[in-house]
């Protein structure tokens, strides 16, 4: 299997993934925004086809259209009803400007569409550049806003007492998560990407109970649906994305009979 060089690059793609599925999808479970995770995956589709429309990069396309989206919904309020009522007043917005920049555009959509769906194994040399050099960026933002994103998440009561801090945080996380979603989209798709965001951290919280450890349980969880995914679909020639949310969804199950079993003995 390694004898193939676009294995290679799934399989070293799947490392940045899980990085950054680890660390984002720890605080998409603890801020309870998977809603607006699936969105952003949409939203992601429709600004690929702005991209392809005006003649541009899908990808920057998806960075605009996810960071906008982010952005305004940051700025509509904390409040669940007030956020998720934007979430799909912009949801259904920039979904219909995307089916019309498709069907307006007089270039090849392919691309665009892909954007949905992804090819981890049809990943070349640029595409994994390009992945690497985003992610390390993201990463970093990440890094350096780690500690009031802990804080804002994780401490909710704290975090009311300072409603201005709160929002400014949220607006950075939403738009955190807009970059992550168009980094990632196009390798692995826009509704497989929404699988590794929340699944993952959904099944580490019930085994461990730090932010350190959930993160890194996260990231051996999601790396591990990535390249035994990528394995299954080289031997079976089935579709990759199949075995990883399989995958995904077992250890998730898992995760939720070890926490009946706890549960019972207690």
């Amino acid at each position: 299997m390694l004898a193939y060089p676009f294995m290679r690059y799934a399989l070293t793609a799947g490392i940045f993934i899980a990085l950054i599925c680890a660390f984002m999808g720890v605080f998409v479970v603890a801020r309870q925004t998977s809603f607006f995770t699936h969105t952003l995956s949409e939203i992601g589709f429709s600004g690929a086809s702005f991209g392809v429309f005006i003649g541009v990069s899908p990808l920057l396309g998806m960075l605009i259209f996810t960071c906008a989206s982010g952005l305004l919904i940051g700025l509509s309020g904390e409040k669940v009803g007030r956020r998720e009522a934007s979430i799909s007043v912009f949801s259904g917005l920039f979904l219909g400007l995307g089916i019309l920049f498709l069907s307006l555009s007089k270039n090849q959509s392919n691309y665009a569409t892909s954007i949905l769906f992804g090819s981890i194994v049809g990943i070349d040399k640029t595409s994994l550049l390009t992945l690497v050099v985003l992610s390390i960026v993201l990463l970093v933002v990440v890094t350096l806003f780690f500690r009031p994103l802990a804080y804002n998440s994780f401490d909710a009561q704290g975090a009311e007492y300072n409603q201005r801090f709160n929002q400014l945080i949220s607006i950075v996380f939403l738009i955190l998560l807009a970059l992550t979603i168009s980094i990632t989209a196009q390798i692995v798709g826009s509704l497989l990407i929404f699988v590794l965001l929340t699944i993952p951290a959904q099944a580490a919280k019930y085994y461990v109970h730090t932010l350190n450890k959930m993160i890194g349980l996260t990231f051996i969880f999601v790396l591990a649906g990535v390249w035994l995914g990528l394995w299954l679909s080289f031997v079976t020639d089935w579709p990759v994305s199949f075995f990883i949310t399989v995958i995904e969804a077992l250890l998730y199950g898992s995760a939720l009979l070890k926490q009946k079993i706890s549960n019972a003995h207690n």
